[in-house]
């Protein structure tokens, strides 16, 4: 099975194609411009790299937040098109789960995006990237008296790193550990994809939508 990977939610454009063993080609860029000018020729570099046509991806993965709600869109309306077109199977993932898939072995993964004014995206998993608790967008304490609970965490995420003498103190008594591999990557987007193939997690075209899990700033400001 050939899986073209997608992930425009951060500042860095993203694609790969990869099968159910390993990464098979990695493209990304972070040159300045917009998504919207650098995704489609990306991908189109990913399948040349790889000597491969669009006919021969059978299954597209794409990160469909949170992040970057203009990188989201762009991403999500260009899979939608080539999916739709193509009639191929799409995989959903949150940045969240994505990020959790950096590490391997851990009990407990707790992944946290900044979100700015002492918000945070937060999503705890376990070691199969199962969701443990649901997705949360809240006060960086609110979050944390949520998880309290739980021992054994591995903290991952810009999120983590900013707000770390928090945790530390938050989970004094607890064993927690940060982690080193902070960034958006696409070996955790391709561990999550594989996950979620099998268990036939699939969509088409129409049923892809963005993963916000709170308004867009301006939408805020408006209210």
């Amino acid at each position: 099975m050939n899986i073209l990977l997608a992930d425009t939610s951060s500042s860095v454009c993203v694609t790969g194609l990869a099968n159910e063993e390993k990464i098979l080609i990695e493209n990304s860029t972070n040159n300045g411009k917009t998504h919207s000018e650098n995704f489609m020729p990306l991908i189109k570099k990913t399948l040349e790299d790889s000597k491969m046509n669009l006919s021969d991806v059978d299954l597209i993965s794409v990160v469909v937040g949170p992040g970057s709600f203009t990188g989201i869109r762009i991403g999500i309306a260009s899979v939608k098109a080539i999916a739709e077109v193509s009639n191929k199977k799409i995989i959903a993932i949150n940045s969240l789960e994505s990020l959790a898939g950096n590490e391997d072995g851990k009990e407990v993964i707790c992944s946290m995006i900044d979100a700015r004014n002492n918000q945070v995206y937060m999503g705890l998993f376990d070691c199969n990237l199962n969701k443990i608790e649901e997705l949360m967008a809240d006060d960086i304490n609110v979050c944390l008296e949520k998880i309290s609970k739980y021992n054994n965490i591995c903290f991952i995420g810009n999120g983590s790193l900013l707000h770390k003498e928090i945790i530390e103190e938050k989970f004094k008594n607890k064993n927690i550990e940060f982690s080193s591999k902070n960034s958006q990557s696409l070996h955790g987007l391709w561990k999550a994809t594989i996950n979620k193939t099998n268990t036939n997690d699939f969509l088409n075209a129409d049923e892809l939508a963005p993963l916000y899990l709170r308004k867009s700033q301006a939408e805020r400001l408006k209210k």
